[in-house]
């Protein structure tokens, strides 16, 4: 299977429930953004099988940690994850509570002018809050 190995990257045994996370996850063409429990309904929908959400919430952070997924942060208590894994930016609809993907080219230079010794910027991610 095509996600075995991903799995055991993510030090998680590949059973059939964490299979068929990963089918939800990564077969699509195109990338998603979804909250734990957008992805537990996501799951419901397409599988018959019952999987807990505490397989789901650990999946997630595994594959998160080990950069198959990114976490964004809207506030501190709602989290959204991508499977878009490259350096980009996101609008975030209040009203909806939809992200939106904005491409690095849709955002001009961005100048940080506070530097914190011993340390260098990996990247720069904006976050744009949109409302009606």
């Amino acid at each position: 299977m095509k996600y075995i190995e991903k799995l055991r990257n993510s030090g998680l045994r590949p059973t059939k429930q964490r299979v068929q996370i990963c089918e939800v996850l990564f077969d699509t063409e195109k990338t998603f953004h979804f909250t734990i429990n957008e992805l537990e309904q996501k799951i419901k929908d397409k599988i018959d099988n019952k999987i807990s959400l505490a397989t789901i919430y650990n999946t997630v952070h595994a594959f998160e940690k080990k950069g198959y997924l990114k976490q964004i942060p809207i506030n501190s208590n709602q989290t959204y994850f991508d499977t878009n894994i490259t350096n980009h930016h996101h609008f975030y609809d209040l009203k909806d509570g939809k992200l939106i993907d904005l491409e690095n080219s849709d955002v001009g230079p961005i100048n940080i002018k506070r530097k914190i010794n011993g340390k260098k910027i990996k990247s720069i991610e904006v976050l744009v809050k949109l409302e009606d």
